[in-house]
């Protein structure tokens, strides 16, 4: 874990509650004691902890009895027993009500050191279990950026650099570009690789919803909460939140996260205790936010608080050189509905295309046409209509001109589209290479024409 372990030892026996405070705290862990059963249940009222040191016999409500309290609390710790050689048969049934382990005193420290540790990390598991089960079903596995080209790979620069930091970041680009790529690759990258990463589009849920999703509720915060839930703040503690489309938030919910970046703390949903947490926030946005800070759509504060890095994605239509490449890529990522290749013409068509809905469209273009397609290769008509209806149609006869003179403009319509590069050009017209270069020449069509 990135912090100390938080940890809470109840004891009624001063000199070794304080003993046991003061040598865990050198241990490196955030510890505090209290003197009763009743205190500590006080105490885990008002604050979250990673391991419970619980005495057995203490006055007011003994250790048994907490453990029976907290037993099956979503956000129970993890509980070490402390007890007398001859209270074992207490401690066996303290296990079964779900205590981590326990030690008879008087304990080594360094034993009960390691134990504290060892919990800690079962808590963690189990808080990480709950996020992938979460958020598995929606989330791609980050499976590596694909580019060629040099404004993308500077982007690349970007995420290894600022990656190792805890710095903010915020991904600016146009939907589709891989704005979750980008905040999965900065996770992977990060000292917080090995914990959760937790993404939450802020757009797609209503400001009530949105807030119970981030933020989790106690039981009975509103109808139908019938028991605690954990946010995905909570979730994500260790590892990285990413809000995406943050300029989509409501000012009411952007008040309440800038708060928990402010102070690393926050309250569930009809809740009244502070919990603490330590993240790292991505967030990214297709908005203008300095159009949005004008209009008193977006706070200020929270933009400076989000923004301490900026990466901006370009669109598709502006990295056409990496078309052909991820073409590639979801060929094979869909290759269960069938081994396929692009043909020319389906490429060509591809690459002159502008794209709108960026990776994402071209995705979903990828697989549908696999899916469509009867032959082992793509064609021009496997392919979207729209995408298929950016190849120029050949001239019609008739309404002036002659078909040499239409076949001419045809041709130089067709190289100005693909930036002179004939192969391309004889893909979309459906001819040879061969052929087109015989025209070229027959026509006399220069290259200022086309260029």
């Amino acid at each position: 874990m990135s912090r100390g372990i938080r940890v809470l030892v109840a004891d009624d026996e001063r000199n070794l509650r304080e003993l046991v405070v003061r040598e865990l705290a050198r241990k490196g862990h955030e510890v505090e004691g209290v003197a009763d059963g009743e205190a500590a249940l006080a105490r885990l009222g008002e604050a979250a902890y990673d391991v419970l040191v619980l005495d057995m016999k203490m006055p007011r409500r003994a250790g048994i009895e907490v453990l029976r309290d907290i037993h099956g609390a979503a956000d129970a710790p993890q509980v070490i027993v402390m007890t007398g050689f001859q209270d074992v048969a207490t401690a066996v049934e303290a296990m079964k009500l779900g205590a981590y382990d326990y030690l008879t005193k008087p304990a080594r420290i360094e034993e009960l050191d390691l134990l504290v540790r060892k919990a800690a990390e079962k808590g963690q598991l189990l808080r990480d279990n709950v996020a992938l089960r979460a958020h598995a079903p929606g989330a791609e596995p980050f499976g590596g950026i694909l580019t060629r080209s040099p404004r993308m790979q500077e982007v690349l620069r970007i995420i290894e650099r600022v990656a190792p930091t805890d710095s903010s970041v915020l991904v600016l680009g146009e939907s589709g570009t891989g704005k979750e790529l980008v905040a999965r690759a900065i996770h992977e990258r990060s000292a917080r690789a090995e914990r959760p990463f937790v993404p939450i589009h802020c757009g797609a849920l209503p400001r009530e919803v949105l807030e119970s999703e981030l933020f989790g509720h106690d039981k009975g915060a509103f109808t139908g909460a019938v028991g605690a839930k954990p946010g995905l703040i909570e979730l994500a503690d260790g590892g990285t939140l990413f809000l995406d489309e943050i300029g989509e938030m409501e000012p009411d919910s952007q008040v309440k996260l800038l708060r928990v970046l402010e102070s690393a703390t926050f309250f569930r949903v009809g809740g009244t205790r502070p919990r603490r947490v330590d993240l790292r926030v991505v967030t990214a946005t297709n908005r203008d936010l300095a159009d949005a800070m004008k209009a008193g759509d977006f706070r200020q504060d929270l933009y400076y608080r989000i923004n301490t890095i900026t990466v901006s994605l370009p669109p598709l239509r502006e990295r056409r050189e990496d078309v052909p490449l991820l073409a590639r890529h979801f060929l094979e990522t869909h290759a269960a509905y069938g081994v396929k290749r692009l043909g020319a013409a389906a490429l060509a068509a591809l690459e002159v295309y502008d794209w709108p809905g960026n990776v994402r469209e071209l995705q979903h273009a990828l697989e549908r046409a696999v899916i469509l397609s009867s032959g082992d290769e793509i064609q021009l008509e496997d392919l979207p209509p729209e995408i298929a209806g950016r190849a120029p149609a050949p001239a019609a006869a008739g309404g002036g001109g002659s078909l040499e003179s239409m076949e001419r403009q045809h041709i130089v319509t067709t190289l100005k589209q693909v930036g002179g590069h004939r192969g391309k050009a004889a893909a979309l017209l459906e001819i040879d290479p061969k052929t087109l270069y015989r025209k070229v020449i027959a026509y006399n069509i220069r290259a200022e024409e086309f260029r």
